[in-house]
C-alpha cells in the first residue's frame, strides 16, 4: 500500500472505557515488582498502558501476536515488524484506580522514512485519558514499522553520571506478567523461538513501555514530594532478557530531570521529565 494510501488513515479514531479495576491494578503492581495502588489513589505515571484495551479474537491477530495489519485501528504496514519509537506524554492531573475512564485515539499522522536498514514507516497516535468529563492525561505515541532486518543491538551513547538509579532483571517470568497485564500479544517478549527465528533478537525483548514506566518509578522514589507533568522518551535499541539493566537519572534544571535506561554503561532508553512539588 502506498504512503498516499495509508494517509487516508489520518483522523481515524477509537474509544475504550475502562473501571480501572483495583484488582487488575494490584496485578499490574506485582507485575512491576512495586507496591499497588488502592481505590481512590492516584494511578502511577504510565500506568495508563495496561489499561483502556480493546482486544481482538485470535483470529484477527497477525502471526507476531498483533492485530493483524490493517484489520483493526492502526493502518496496514505489509509485512514491517513493528517497534514503538517513543512519545510524549502530559499528566494534566491524576487518574484515580477505581474510578471509570474513558480513552479517546486518534491516529495524527502518517509518515515514511529512509533508515540505516530500510524504510521505516512512522504513525503517530494522539490518546486522551479522561475521567468525570475531564482529560487527566494527553499522549501522543509515535510506533514504528521496520522493514525485516536484524535489529540493533550495541549502544553508541555513553550513560551520563547517574545521581539515582535501580536495578532491573528482567526475566522471561516478568515479561510474560507484564505482558499479560497490558494484554500485549507480540510474542518477541514470551516466545523465545519466535524472537530469535523470526525477528533475529537473540533472546526474549524487554517491552519498551515497561523500561519507561520503571524509569518514571526510579525518578519517584527517589523524589516522593514530586509529580512528573510532562514526559518526552524514546528508545534507542532493544534490551533483552534477562541480562540485567538500570534505570537511572539526574537533575537538569530547575523542575526538569534526564531519565535513561542503561546497560553495560551506554544507553538503551532515555527520557526528559518536567515535575512539580
Amino acid at each position: 500500500m502506498s504512503i498516499t494510501d495509508l494517509e487516508s488513515w489520518i483522523g481515524r479514531k477509537e474509544h475504550c472505557d475502562d473501571n480501572i479495576d483495583e484488582g487488575h491494578i494490584q496485578k499490574m503492581a506485582l507485575s512491576l515488582d512495586t507496591p499497588a495502588p488502592v481505590a481512590g489513589d492516584a494511578l502511577p505515571a504510565l500506568w495508563q498502558w495496561g489499561l483502556f484495551i480493546n482486544a481482538l479474537p485470535y483470529r484477527e491477530l497477525g502471526d507476531d501476536g498483533h492485530p493483524r495489519r490493517g484489520g483493526g485501528f492502526l493502518p496496514p504496514a505489509d509485512d514491517r515488524n513493528r517497534m514503538w519509537a517513543g512519545g510524549r506524554v502530559e499528566f494534566l492531573r491524576p487518574m484515580r484506580v477505581g474510578v471509570k475512564g474513558h480513552r479517546e485515539s486518534t491516529i495524527a499522522s502518517i509518515t515514511e522514512k529512509d533508515g540505516r536498514t530500510g524504510k521505516l514507516l512512522f504513525v503517530t497516535v494522539k490518546h486522551e485519558y479522561s475521567q468525570n468529563d475531564t482529560v487527566c492525561v494527553s499522549e501522543e505515541q509515535d510506533i514504528v514499522y521496520r522493514e525485516p532486518s536484524p535489529p540493533k543491538l550495541e549502544g553508541s551513547l555513553i550513560a551520563p553520571h547517574a545521581q539515582w538509579s535501580e536495578v532491573v532483571v528482567p526475566d522471561p517470568v516478568m515479561l510474560f506478567r507484564y505482558s499479560a497485564v497490558t494484554f500485549n500479544g507480540h510474542r518477541i517478549h514470551y516466545d523465545q523461538s519466535y524472537a530469535t527465528q523470526s525477528e533475529g533478537y537473540p533472546g526474549l525483548v524487554v517491552h519498551g513501555p515497561m523500561i519507561a514506566t520503571l524509569m518514571c518509578r526510579a525518578f519517584t522514589n527517589a523524589h516522593p514530594d514530586k509529580i512528573i507533568t510532562f514526559l518526552s522518551y524514546r528508545g534507542l535499541r532493544p534490551l533483552i532478557s534477562p541480562r540485567p539493566f538500570h534505570v537511572a537519572g539526574a537533575l537538569s534544571g530547575k523542575g526538569s530531570a534526564q531519565l535513561w535506561a542503561e546497560q553495560g554503561g551506554t544507553l538503551a532508553h532515555q527520557a526528559d521529565i518536567r515535575f512539580k512539588s
